[in-house]
C-alpha cells in the first residue's frame, strides 16, 4: 500500500501544484499572490517605518547608509574615547566624546569630521533586542548627523527606554547631543575633564 501525499495547492498562475498543501495556501492566500518583484521587496526591508525618509534627494532604488569613514570600528578607539573622552546624558542615551587630534597614537587613518560608534551590553537584552538598538540609533544618527561638529570621536550607548521611546523623540535626543558636543569641542578643544 503506498502512502497517499496530501493535495497540493495550485500556483494560480501557471496552474501546476505548488509546495504546500492547498490548507495551508488558504491562509497565506493574499500573501502568495502578491506580485512584488526582489527590489521592492528589498526596499520595503530597507525602509523603516518610522524613520521619515526623504525620497527627493536620492536616487530610487539605491541604498541610504551610514559610510564605513564615518564610523568607529577598531577596539582601541573606543577605549580611547571611554578614558579620555567627555560625557552627555541624556533620557534614552549616554554619549562619550573625545576630540580627535593629528597623530594620535593608536588610532586608525581617519577622514574629517565626526566619526560615531555604537555599544549595547549584554544587559539590555539578547542581541536581536541590542541590533535593533543599534539600528534605531544609526539611523537617528543619519537623519541628525551635522558635518559642523569638527573632527570628533563619538560613541553612543543606549538605555533600555531607547526601545518604547518614539523615534522622532530619539532623534531629537541625538541633535542635542551633537549641539552640545559642537558647544563643548569649538569650545575648549584640549580639555578632557570629565
Amino acid at each position: 500500500a503506498t502512502k497517499k501525499s496530501p493535495l497540493l495547492a495550485k500556483d494560480t498562475r501557471t496552474g501546476a501544484p505548488g509546495p504546500f498543501p492547498a490548507s495551508f495556501s488558504r491562509y497565506f492566500r493574499g500573501f502568495f499572490l502578491t506580485n512584488i518583484s526582489i527590489g521592492n521587496l528589498d526596499q520595503a526591508i530597507r525602509v523603516s517605518g518610522s524613520a521619515p525618509q526623504d525620497d527627493s534627494k536620492r536616487e530610487p532604488g539605491k541604498k541610504v547608509g551610514f559610510p564605513r569613514s564615518g564610523r568607529l570600528l577598531r577596539h582601541a578607539d573606543f577605549e580611547r574615547v571611554y578614558k579620555l573622552g567627555r560625557r552627555h546624558f541624556s533620557a534614552t542615551i549616554t554619549v562619550f566624546y573625545l576630540p580627535r587630534t593629528v597623530g594620535v597614537a593608536g588610532s586608525s587613518p581617519v577622514r574629517s569630521g565626526p566619526r560615531v560608534g555604537f555599544t549595547v551590553g549584554r544587559a539590555l537584552g539578547g542581541a536581536v533586542v541590542r541590533n535593533r538598538m543599534k539600528r534605531r540609533l544609526r539611523e537617528a544618527v543619519r537623519l541628525a548627523r551635522t558635518g559642523a561638529v569638527g573632527d570628533v570621536d563619538v560613541v553612543m550607548n543606549p538605555k533600555k527606554g531607547l526601545l518604547a521611546a518614539e523615534f522622532e523623540a530619539v532623534v531629537n535626543e541625538v541633535r542635542r547631543a551633537f549641539v552640545v558636543i559642537e558647544k563643548k569641542v569649538g569650545g575648549g578643544a584640549g580639555s578632557t575633564e570629565r
